[in-house]
């Protein structure tokens, strides 16, 4: 018997598990100190949705300005990340209903201006809430204002890596900090394929992921290696509105806390299990120490 040829082989592997596809989310945008990362992404050719905190060009023309180069690209979706990024289960209803009606003023002037909708939400921390009554009482305001909210798959704590990285640059340790990014781009990397056996082992099918970073120098230096790494494990980068076409995303959500856990982990109904594959997730444990050491 003649051996398949390798191609073949990986794809008929990609028709069993389904193909590979993430859509890439930047969140507290926009940054003024960070405008590098418009080029960065420019260069990548991939399609983008951003979450807006308006706190940052409120009163700020370069902020505005910033805004408006990121809302002008045609690979960028726009959508609301809440005014000043307060915590629902810390401001309550009533507060953050407020902050959701701020936090669209500009986003939806330059939105019209560029042919857009405004039509996605992203939580704060992903906290929906520390109760399912807090869940359920924001999740019909947000559909009552006609936004979607919108999940995430992966996520690598890029926040962290990006303190230690500017904290280093800062110090002029470059070499230190050219390791924080290295392991950033190793791990995160990693967390994909936690969360791709994860998505196939439990849901039976390889998830049009959505991954969520953020606006920093770190993704403005680093996220292109992500991205090449992940086009040659043979990822396709689709918008945010086709990435929510998967069918697993009409799962219910079975998570009620404030926390902001991958929503791979919320479709779960047994908290054992979840807990379980917490557990198999990439260490953190020497990128955390040296985070603490920071405060």
């Amino acid at each position: 018997m003649k051996a398949l040829p390798v191609i073949l082989i990986i794809m008929m592997l990609n028709v069993a598990h389904g193909q590979k596809k993430v859509a890439i989310t930047i969140d507290d945008v926009p940054n003024i100190q960070n405008q590098s990362i418009i080029a960065t992404m420019d260069s990548l050719e991939v399609p983008v949705a951003i979450f807006i905190n308006e706190k940052y060009v409120d009163n700020s023309q370069e902020g505005q300005q910033t805004l408006e180069e990121w809302i002008s690209k045609n690979w960028v979706t726009p959508g609301n990340h809440s005014y000043s990024h307060a915590r629902y289960s810390e401001v309550g209803l009533d507060s953050f209903q407020t902050e959701i009606t701020q936090g669209e003023i500009y986003s939806r002037k330059l939105a019209s201006k560029y042919n857009k909708d405004l039509k996605y939400f992203r939580f704060p921390f992903n906290d929906l809430g520390k109760d399912s009554l807090l869940h359920i009482e924001i999740l019909k305001y947000l559909n009552k204002k006609n936004y979607v909210n919108t999940p995430f798959t992966v996520e690598s704590s890029d926040w962290i890596f990006n303190s230690l990285y500017e904290y280093y640059l800062k110090e002029g340790k470059a070499d230190k900090a050219d390791s924080i990014g290295e392991k950033y781009v190793t791990t995160t990397i990693a967390y994909f394929k936690h969360f791709s056996d994860l998505s196939k082992e439990v849901y039976g099918k390889e998830i049009s992921h959505i991954s969520l970073c953020h606006d920093n120098l770190i993704n403005a230096e680093y996220l292109p290696q992500i991205v090449t790494i992940l086009r040659g494990e043979g990822y396709e980068f689709l918008s945010l509105k086709e990435a929510l076409k998967d069918s697993l995303y009409k799962q219910r959500d079975s998570y009620f806390q404030k926390w902001g856990i991958s929503w791979l982990y919320r479709w779960m109904e047994n908290s054992e299990v979840r807990k379980d594959y917490f557990k198999k997730e990439p260490s953190m444990e020497d990128i955390l120490s040296l985070f603490k050491d920071l405060k």
